[in-house]
């Protein structure tokens, strides 16, 4: 604010005297001072100000910063230093006028001029006297007056009344600041060294805190005896002010005091009643939490035991270590949702739309989430269905989780069993143990914050026991619905409703989980993801993800589903997608580096660049082969990141009939090779073996990459198959795979693995598949166009198997084999 006067760096008008005497704008006079007036001028700049009253002999700072008073001080500092003070009947106003102003004001020497950083002035003046305006000379550039000079009037001899009114003005003076704890002896020597009415008036007037206009009427009284009565009733009203204020501070005071006191005897009390035992927790904090109790709205029997525990914890002293445990276990009560429920999406074209965006395929899943929110919706009583999620790493179990919850819009919390073996993880603790908690389950319900969330048990499949218990023991009341609609936790020990909770387990492998704890699971198989599909997944998942985390834009990779492919094949050997994400985030770095080095985009990624981006590949399929010599046949394995085509070699030499496996095959495979030998003996002459082969060879069977550990009955047919190739010289057509358990007795029994078998058969260019003919349903997993693209063969028994393997045994229109693969195609 453009402000001629800053109170900070003035003295207060409302003052007492004892300010004035501390600072240097202290009036008063030195021994010699000349008692003439000065040589005043008739006409002096006008320096208005705010908010204060200049009386004779204040010493004062100004900051002065209108134009019109920076023009009128450096008026006066070129000529006799002398300025008239007047005070503006209005502090709002910015540039005041002649009428703006009393008339009556204080003529000032200049004795010091500073110019200020920010462009004003800052002046030291000393009032000298009064003086009134006839009138303004000019206004612009600043305002001249002509001034008629006051002279202090000199009084007689001072009489007893005038001595009278000069020592009670002491004395309200001393008293004013004996209130307010500034009293002091040097102040009161100036006091008692003015002997002049005026003076001592103008002294005290000038440091008291009054209105402008009740110091402008002091200003404007030219008796002084006038002045000095004036001043000792301004007195008396600062000295009833003052008192009244010191009363209020000794009542606040008191008020404190006895605050205080009220605290000692507190404790007094505390500690009285804890030397007797009697002690108990503050009766406030006890009301909040008795409130809190009844407000959670608990069934009826868990409210019969807080009520039981809350009384215990009344009648206990607050430091003994069981009210600790009983508080700790009722605030446990009180942050259960007993009955607060999160409201279900019941829109199932709207789930459906969430669960799309969220994971491609999977169908199965999304179809059993959406038949949930359907029945949801029209029977809300239902309970809470329990699925199990079964599939290798990768390929979306968790994430899967979090969309459901999303999709039904409840609450997500996901519970990790993995290398779990305390059984009091799940149940909890009792409360006789120190630092016991409640089980898993209860601190999720309370992490949620509702009674009906999604809990995911993730790796289900990885839950031991040891000495402390089984936690998968204890799982089997959780996860039965017509069990955990009173589940007891070992530390609450009362019985908490899980019916509402849709609980989602996961598991890699369902060997490691005991029979009734599965059995009280809904299985949902989520198997490994076919190339295409992973294909798919990178396109429409994974590339926008990683552009987007490495800084990139769209359209700056540009990268074809034939690189994906590649990356797939020989970068990654996974059912899920967690190496592909990896490989793709490889190449999306370098390119993002390419960027920041100053390469313009787009970046095209080809199956040439590829190795350099990525290195040389880190897998090699088998390659189908043109021509098989006799005794080779290509089987189809299942293996936990997908289908593979596996050589499977035969070969004799001469011995007694041994049969030498190889190839670090399980005791199954081995087992499948004895029963493959088996039947070729039974049918050598039928299909032209001369039987003495057996007795004068030995027969070794081997199966390629030795280092792989493989096991399982599905080799069969392809073993049997190997045998008759090298035992009659006949080799076996290249474009054909197959699959199959077999038993002694010639029937080809279903495997598992069909859709990864074909799609490995198709990958790797095979024409014709065999399979047992119990499997022909799974062949409706596979895509439409990728099941045209090989023709399968349906087999019941062995005898079926050769003449479609043989070389020279291609399928001609008509022929049996034929009409049983475009009936297979078709289908």
């Amino acid at each position: 604010m453009d402000n001629e006067f800053d109170p900070k760096n003035a003295p207060e008008q409302g003052a007492p005297p004892a300010e004035e005497a501390r600072g240097h704008e202290a009036p008063v006079a030195s021994e010699g001072e000349d008692k003439n007036q000065p040589d005043i001028p008739s006409e002096l700049p006008v320096l208005p100000v705010r908010d204060i009253v200049v009386f004779n002999y204040m010493i004062l700072p100004l900051f002065v910063g209108r134009d019109k008073s920076v023009q009128a001080v450096d008026a006066a500092l070129n000529g006799s230093r002398y300025i008239l003070v007047l005070t503006q009947k209005d502090e709002k106003v910015d540039e005041p006028g002649p009428d703006d102003l009393y008339r009556v004001g204080t003529v000032g020497m200049i004795m010091r001029m500073l110019k200020m950083p920010d462009g004003r002035l800052k002046v030291l003046v000393q009032g000298l006297t009064r003086a009134r305006v006839k009138d303004f000379v000019s206004t612009d550039p600043f305002h001249l007056a002509s001034v008629e000079v006051l002279p202090e009037r000199d009084t007689k001899e001072v009489t007893l009344e005038q001595e009278a009114m000069m020592r009670a003005a002491r004395e309200q003076s001393e008293k004013i600041l004996s209130l307010r704890g500034m009293a002091s002896a040097d102040i009161m020597a100036v006091l008692n060294s003015v002997n002049e009415p005026g003076r001592l008036a103008d002294l005290v007037a000038s440091n008291l805190r009054m209105r402008v206009e009740e110091a402008q009427r002091l200003l404007e009284c030219e008796d002084p005896i006038e002045r000095l009565r004036l001043v000792n009733e301004q007195l008396v009203k600062e000295a009833e002010v003052a008192a009244m204020q010191a009363k209020i501070q000794n009542m606040a005071k008191e008020g404190m005091d006895k605050a205080q006191k009220d605290f000692f005897l507190r404790e007094q009390m505390k500690a009285i009643r804890r030397e007797l035992g009697e002690g108990g927790e503050e009766s406030d904090e006890l009301d909040e939490l008795k409130e809190a109790l009844d407000k959670v709205g608990m069934p009826k029997e868990v409210k019969k035991e807080s009520d039981k525990q809350f009384k215990r914890l009344s009648s206990m002293h607050p430091d003994s270590s069981e009210a600790g445990v009983i508080r700790t276990y009722l605030d446990w009560l009180v942050d259960l949702p007993w009955k607060k429920l999160s409201k279900d999406r019941l829109d199932i074209k709207e789930a459906k739309r969430i669960l799309d965006e969220d994971h491609f395929d999977l169908e199965k899943v999304k179809e059993r989430i959406l038949e949930y929110l359907s029945v949801r919706k029209l029977n809300p009583g239902m309970k809470g269905p329990i699925l199990c999620f079964v599939g290798p790493p990768g390929v979306g179990k968790t994430s899967l989780g979090r969309s459901i919850a999303r999709a039904l819009g409840r609450k997500f919390v996901r519970m990790s069993l993995g290398g779990m073996r305390d059984e009091a993880e799940i149940r909890g603790h009792r409360r006789t143990y120190i630092g016991s908690m409640p089980g898993r389950v209860v601190q999720s319900i309370k992490q949620a914050g509702t009674r009906n969330p999604v809990i995911m048990l993730d790796e289900i499949d990885k839950v031991g026991s040891d000495f402390r218990g089984d936690p998968s023991s204890a799982l089997l009341e959780v996860l039965d619905p017509e069990q955990n609609f009173s589940f007891s936790d070992h530390y609450l020990n009362v019985p908490f409703d899980l019916s509402k909770v849709m609980f989602i387990c996961t598991a890699n492998i369902l060997d490691t989980i005991p029979p009734p704890l599965l059995d009280r699971m809904e299985l949902i198989r989520l198997p490994g993801y076919t190339e295409q599909e992973k294909i798919k997944i990178a396109r429409r998942y994974i590339l926008p993800r990683q552009i987007e985390e490495n800084g990139l834009e769209e359209g700056d990779m540009v990268i074809s589903d034939q690189v994906l492919s590649r990356v797939i094949r020989d970068y990654t050997r996974e059912a899920g997608l967690r190496n592909l994400e990896r490989e793709v985030g490889s190449v999306a770095r370098k390119l993002a580096r390419k960027k920041a080095e100053g390469e313009a985009p787009p970046f095209r990624v080809t199956v040439a660049s590829l190795q350099k981006l990525l290195g040389p590949p880190q897998f090699m399929d088998d390659e189908r082969e043109a021509d098989l010599p006799p005794g080779v046949a290509v089987g189809l394995a299942w293996t936990p990141v997908g289908g593979a085509i596996l050589h499977i070699e035969a070969a004799t030499l001469p011995g007694k009939g041994g049969l030498q496996l190889t190839g670090k095959l399980g005791d199954v495979m081995k087992e499948s090779a004895q029963a493959a030998l088996t039947y070729a003996k039974s049918r050598a002459r039928e299909l032209g073996i001369d039987p003495e082969v057996f007795e004068k060879n030995d027969i070794h069977i081997h199966v390629p990459a030795g280092a792989t550990p493989k096991d399982g009955p599905s080799a069969g047919v392809t073993l049997v198959t190997a045998l008759i190739s090298v035992l009659t010289n006949t080799p076996v057509a290249s474009d054909l795979a197959m699959t199959g358990e077999i038993t002694l007795r010639g029937r080809v029994l279903p495997v598992g693995g069909i859709k990864e078998k074909v799609l490995a058969a198709v990958a790797t260019g095979m024409k014709r598949v065999i399979i047992p003919a119990q499997n022909m349903k799974d062949l409706h997993d596979i895509p439409r166009d990728l099941r045209g693209r090989v023709k399968v063969y349906p087999v019941e028994r062995i005898d079926e198997v050769w003449p479609i393997a043989r070389c020279d045994a291609a399928p001609k229109e008509g022929a049996p084999e034929a009409k049983a693969a475009v009936a297979a195609k078709a289908s």
